[in-house]
C-alpha cells in the first residue's frame, strides 16, 4: 500500500513541475474569472500584479482594493502591486519568479521590460474582435456604434496597445437591446474561457498567429466627461444606442432644465414628428421626451446629480413643475 502511494505521489509531483507557471497581470473585476479559471485547472500561479490601493470615501481614509487583489488575497496568492511598471526592484521580482508566460487582463500597458521577461511571451485578453475597437472602452464604444457582434480576443502583447498578432478569438452577438454592463458580464465569462484555451494552446505549441489587418482598426477611446454628453443632433436609434453604451457606467448625461441628469436607460418613441429643436425636451407628470434629429426618446430610468438612480415618474413626481 506504501508503495502504490508512493507511486501516486511521484505522479503528482510530476505533473506539478510540468504545469506552466504563470504571472497575472490585472486590476478590474473582469479579470477575476480569467484568474479564478487558471487557478481552478491546476495552473501555477506564481504571483499576481495588481493596481495600487486607493483610499476614498469620507475623509478619503477608506482604503479601496481591486477586485483582483480581494480575490488573490482569499486564494493566498502572492500579490505585487508597483507604482512603477519599470522599477528595477519590481523586474527583478518579477523575473525571480521564473514564469513561463504572463497573462493580462483588465491592466495597464506594460513596458518591455516586463512583457519580454517569460519564454513563453505575454498574452492580453481584449474585450472585442480586433483590429476592431482598440483602445480603453471596447465595450462601450462597440454598443455606442450600434454593432451587432462583439467578441474576445487574446493576442502576443508588443510595444504598441492592442496591436499584437492574435491567438483566439471568440463571437458573441450583441442583444438588440442590451447595456454596456450586460455585455461586459457576458464578455468577462466568455473572456475567461478564451484565455484557458490560450494558455493550453501555448502550453501544448498548438496554435497559429496571425497579423492584425491594419485596414480594419477602428478605435475606443476612453470616456470622459466631454464624450459622455448626449448628442441629440443625430437620430433617435443612435441616441438610444448611445445612452445604451454608456450604462451602466460612465452614465451618458444631459441638462433638465439647470439641472443634469444621468440617463440610464430610454426607447424610441415610434412615429414621432416634431418640428421641436434636438435637444429640447418635454415633461410633464407621467414623461420625459427628449427630440432627437428625427424624433423622440423617452426617458424610463434616471439619475439626477447627487442623488440615487430612480425611475422617471419618481423623478417627475418630485419636480415642482411651477417653479
Amino acid at each position: 500500500m506504501s508503495l502504490l502511494f508512493c507511486k501516486f505521489s511521484l505522479i503528482l509531483s510530476q505533473i506539478k513541475l510540468d504545469t506552466m507557471k504563470i504571472v497575472f497581470f490585472g486590476s478590474a473585476s473582469f479579470a477575476v474569472p480569467s484568474l479564478n479559471i487558471l487557478i481552478e485547472n491546476g495552473y501555477d500561479i506564481a504571483g499576481v500584479v495588481t493596481a495600487p490601493d486607493k483610499f476614498g470615501g469620507r475623509g478619503k481614509k477608506k482604503k479601496l482594493e481591486t477586485a483582483v487583489k480581494k480575490y488573490a488575497t482569499e486564494k493566498g496568492l502572492q500579490i505585487f502591486q508597483p507604482r512603477n511598471l519599470k522599477s528595477r526592484d519590481f523586474v527583478e521580482k518579477l523575473k525571480a519568479l521564473e514564469p513561463d508566460l504572463q497573462v493580462v487582463v483588465a491592466f495597464r500597458m506594460l513596458p518591455k521590460v516586463v512583457w519580454s521577461i517569460p519564454p513563453e511571451g505575454t498574452f492580453n485578453l481584449h474585450a472585442s474582435l480586433l483590429p476592431a475597437y482598440r483602445g480603453a472602452a471596447p465595450i462601450n464604444w462597440t454598443i455606442i456604434n450600434g454593432e451587432r457582434y462583439s467578441g474576445c480576443t487574446t493576442f502576443f502583447i508588443d510595444d504598441k496597445i492592442d496591436t499584437g498578432e492574435i491567438l483566439f478569438q471568440m463571437k458573441a452577438t450583441v442583444g438588440e437591446d442590451e447595456t454596456a454592463g450586460e455585455l461586459h458580464d457576458r464578455l468577462m465569462t466568455l473572456g475567461s474561457e478564451l484565455v484557458l484555451k490560450t494558455v493550453k494552446a501555448i502550453e501544448s505549441g498548438d496554435y497559429e498567429l496571425q497579423k492584425q489587418d491594419e485596414s480594419l482598426v477602428t478605435k475606443a477611446p476612453k470616456l470622459n466627461r466631454s464624450n459622455c454628453r448626449i448628442n441629440f443632433d443625430q437620430a433617435a436609434h443612435e441616441v438610444i444606442d448611445f445612452i445604451r453604451g454608456m450604462s451602466p457606467y460612465p452614465a451618458a448625461w444631459t441638462r433638465f432644465g439647470e439641472r443634469e441628469i444621468k440617463i440610464m436607460e430610454a426607447r424610441k418613441v415610434i412615429e414621432c414628428k416634431t418640428t421641436a429643436q434636438p435637444g429640447t425636451y418635454f415633461a410633464n407628470r407621467n414623461e420625459l421626451l427628449y427630440f432627437c434629429k428625427d424624433g423622440a426618446i423617452k426617458v424610463l430610468e434616471l439619475k439626477p446629480e447627487g442623488k440615487r438612480k430612480m425611475n422617471v415618474q419618481d423623478f417627475l413626481n418630485g419636480y415642482n413643475f411651477n417653479q
